[in-house]
């Protein structure tokens, strides 16, 4: 599982921008799905609807700090409760607990009526020459642990075995200027990555005028530090730089697929390569995830193994809480409880028992954390798209053809209000998202009351010094008051 990889390289057109080829090799032997989608756009919450099979929404797994208790159940657990010899390595990212205060802080005050700048504006960092392959190290380190446990233990026991492997790869670097609790703004590679990406074929994304953009996207662009001026060179490099992160994170699955070849059991064993949520690399003049459109939403999905059709594309909607129950598929164990997802085995399993497929024609994506003010749902049916937001009424909501808007740049939502109103309906008979906007913007009132209690006297000096310090520092009082104002006020003042 990578991180903040673009489901769309995985593909044609967009598999030609850059050589990726282990993923390749995955698409030619096994099958790729077209169409799938993270279920929640940011790195916990989705790891979290991925290892419970559950929507974000019954898990209440609202932002990067709260999402699956540690004792919850994953599909891990179902695989070593039934004899599986069972190995996890790299970037876990589920349980509640962890990153930065900035992060859970700009999360829980995204109703408040100030904007602040709370990412580092994003660039592009060459480091090394053409030797220079392991970048980041991290990852190569549990790449190495996984191939060693494979030659070492997997291929050496008789009784079955998991291995998951989770990469950082290619989720943009922290800003080492803007102190330990900074995001990630860094693209960084060396010139060897970068002969992988065909420059010319790198676009320079269409942006809406800033003052036409929707007041959702408006917030995101801005809390992200993309609002000022770009020159195109800027904008290019930054997405060169994000492929050839993308064929380093490659050349790690490749390393995997080389160990399972090598002690002989690829043969006998299925591989799975996703990611967590994708990247705009400057789509909609924006970086990082948080959003709905494509490059943030669409995730890579392929699958290979002994009972799998090769070289099949396939189109069907799925999602991340789909894995639970496909995994158990994979390995003959019965999946139980109320889980959001449905196997996706019998769309690609060589016997063509299509009479098993139990498949929604839909797929449900929802957001609650920082850079975005106003909870987010978003209902894939076929060629649309539909973006409801908060309660449904204080924010517009947002309809899109991807079919015929590959950019998603047309909001169609008033042309066809039919289609609103059915999809609406749809999503509603999904999940209350009114009410879930509520429970959230509660949840946040009440987090971020408990968090300033628990520090007292230096409440104060925290508060300014989080990654938005020098938008803060500009009118402190201001600011407090707008706090003040949104503790104190209706929940159902602003967004939720």
């Amino acid at each position: 599982m990578s991180d903040a990889f673009d489901g769309r390289l995985s593909f044609d057109p967009g598999s030609k921008v850059v050589q990726l080829p282990y993923i390749n090799y995955l698409r030619e032997l096994g099958s790729t799905f077209l169409n799938s989608y993270t279920n929640s756009p940011i790195c916990c919450p989705s790891r979290a609807a991925m290892w419970s099979g559950q929507f974000v929404h019954l898990t209440q797994s609202w932002n990067n700090y709260k999402c699956l208790n540690a004792n919850s159940t994953t599909w891990m657990d179902l695989l070593e409760r039934n004899g599986y010899r069972t190995k996890m390595l790299g970037k876990l990212d589920y349980t509640s607990g962890s990153h930065s205060v900035s992060n859970r802080v700009e999360a829980w005050t995204r109703n408040v009526q100030f904007l602040l700048r709370q990412e580092g504006r994003p660039v592009s960092q060459l480091v090394g020459n053409m030797s220079t392959i392991r970048i980041m190290e991290d990852d190569w380190k549990n790449t190495d642990k996984a191939t060693q446990w494979i030659r070492h233990t997997a291929a050496l026991s008789n009784e079955p075995f998991a291995l998951y492997l989770g990469l950082n790869l290619p989720h943009p670097y922290k800003t080492d200027s803007l102190g330990p609790t900074a995001g990630g703004s860094t693209f960084r590679s060396s010139p060897y990555w970068l002969t992988k990406v065909s420059s010319e074929l790198v676009s320079i994304p269409k942006w809406l005028p800033m003052a036409t953009m929707h007041p959702v996207d408006y917030y995101s662009t801005f809390t992200k530090n993309c609002s000022s001026k770009f020159t195109e060179e800027e904008i290019k490099s930054i997405r060169t730089f994000y492929y050839a992160m993308c064929a380093e994170a490659d050349a790690m699955l490749g390393q995997v697929i080389a160990a399972l070849r090598e002690t002989g059991v690829l043969d006998n064993t299925a591989v799975i390569f996703t990611a967590d949520h994708g990247e705009l690399a400057m789509e909609h003049r924006q970086f990082y995830k948080m959003s709905m459109f494509e490059g943030s939403s669409h995730v890579p999905l392929l699958i290979m193994g002994p009972e799998v059709k090769s070289g099949l594309q396939v189109q069907q909607l799925v999602s991340l809480v789909d894995l639970y129950p496909t995994v158990l598929d994979i390995a003959g164990i019965p999946a139980v409880g109320n889980l959001s997802g449905h196997s996706i085995l019998p769309l690609i399993s060589k016997s063509g028992n299509l009479s098993k497929n139990e498949h929604t024609e839909w797929v449900l994506s929802e957001y609650h954390g920082c850079n975005a003010n106003a909870s987010t749902y978003m209902l894939r049916v076929g060629h649309w798209k539909y973006i409801a937001y908060a309660d449904g009424l204080s924010v517009p909501p947002q309809l899109f053809n991807v079919k015929v808007d590959k950019d998603e740049l047309h909001n169609v939502v008033l042309r066809f209000p039919d289609v609103q109103a059915k999809l609406d309906m749809v999503l509603r008979s999904i999940v209350d998202y009114p009410k879930v906007s509520s429970a959230v913007h509660l949840y946040n009132k009440k987090s971020f009351a408990a968090w300033r209690d628990s520090l007292g006297r230096d409440y104060a000096e925290v508060i300014a010094n989080l990654r938005w310090h020098a938008d803060w520092q500009n009118d402190i009082l201001a600011n407090e008051k707008a706090i003040d104002t949104w503790l104190h006020g209706s929940s159902r003042t602003f967004y939720g």
